[in-house]
């Protein structure tokens, strides 16, 4: 994930900043409660593409 654009890109829910895990690929977002898809190197960020974290995942750091 580029550093830069992980800079700039917030979830467009909650408007909380994101965070890449490389275990997942996704763009996590703690304060929503989101998890957004990475696919083919491009960010996935809409709500209904989306999976809900769950309550362990909202919680870890």
């Amino acid at each position: 994930m580029d550093k830069k654009l992980l800079d700039i890109l917030v979830c467009p829910v909650s408007k909380a900043p994101v965070e890449w895990n490389k275990e997942t690929n996704e763009l996590i977002c703690r304060s929503s409660g989101l998890a957004y898809p990475i696919r083919d190197d491009i960010p996935v960020m809409l709500e209904s593409e989306a999976r809900t974290l769950t309550t362990d995942e909202r919680l870890a750091k």
